[in-house]
């Protein structure tokens, strides 16, 4: 936005400019057999945002992940990435048109080194063997990122280690790094403190919280509350596949009705 059009808006008290909006559900529904998952689940995310979807084992939000990155198909509805109906695009589709995903339990190459995970990250569907195989310039392009994605993470000085000997820890935060490696437009991170420790809590809730404002949007699914309530700027709320709350932090720890079903 330019100098004198910011100006304007707070003199006139016009409000600044709304973030796009990257991802959006809209009516997705899901169920197996008498068994609903998603029940005409509709909720959006912009650019910046952490939305937080939180509720109790069994709630469905596994399942509305896993409908978002294009492993289970929804029975009705429509996800929207950017404006674009990515609805029926396949897992790979998904992730060229910049969607990224982390999981409950860590999927890294173990056998290759943290550099090499980082690098086919980068890479996207390319083999190992023809990242490596770059020109020059190319390498170096790719292995530059890879080394500032690591140090940002704290692994700059693993590079070479294979990612099988990581601690539990480490490989979180080597998931996290790689899902950020293709820049992706929308984030979803399926449990990231899921392990951890007190103390890698706390570190990789600053991690994350060092991703609001940028251009991802990040939908967190997350059992561990102090996360929740430290990073969201939203939190939706899902029992038995519906949501019965969706507001700011505050707002949704007040709410009589979410108490009852899920805080307790």
């Amino acid at each position: 936005m330019r100098v004198e059009a910011v100006m304007d808006a707070e003199q006139t008290g016009m409000p600044e400019t709304i973030p796009p909006e990257r991802l959006r559900l809209a009516h997705v529904r899901k169920s197996f057999g008498g068994l609903a998952v998603a029940a005409d689940v509709s909720l959006a995310v912009r650019a910046g945002e952490i939305h937080a979807l939180i509720g109790p084992n069994g709630a469905g939000k596994t399942s509305l992940i896993a409908q978002i990155a294009g492993e289970l198909k929804p029975d009705g509805g429509q996800i929207l990435l950017d404006g674009r109906d990515i609805t029926r695009l396949s897992v790979h589709a998904r992730a060229r048109a910049g969607l990224a995903r982390s999981f409950q339990i860590t999927a890294l190459m173990e056998e290759l080194t943290v550099m090499e995970n980082m690098l086919l990250a980068i890479g996207g569907q390319r083999r190992l063997r023809r990242v490596l195989a770059l020109p020059a310039a190319g390498a170096a392009d790719m292995r530059a990122r890879a080394r500032a994605g690591l140090d940002e993470a704290g692994l700059g000085g693993r590079a070479d280690v294979a990612a099988g000997a990581l601690s539990h820890g480490e490989r979180r935060q080597l998931e996290l790094a790689m899902a950020l490696a293709g820049r992706p437009k929308v984030l979803l991170l399926d449990e990231p403190m899921a392990g951890l420790s007190a103390a890698e809590s706390r570190a990789m809730t600053a991690r994350i919280a060092r991703l609001k404002g940028g251009a991802a949007a990040i939908l967190l699914v997350e059992h561990d509350m102090d996360a929740v309530f430290a990073l969201a700027d939203t939190v939706s709320v899902l029992v038995r596949g519906e949501i019965i709350g969706s507001g700011p932090p505050e707002e949704i720890g007040a709410n009589a009705a979410v108490r009852e079903a899920y805080l307790g």
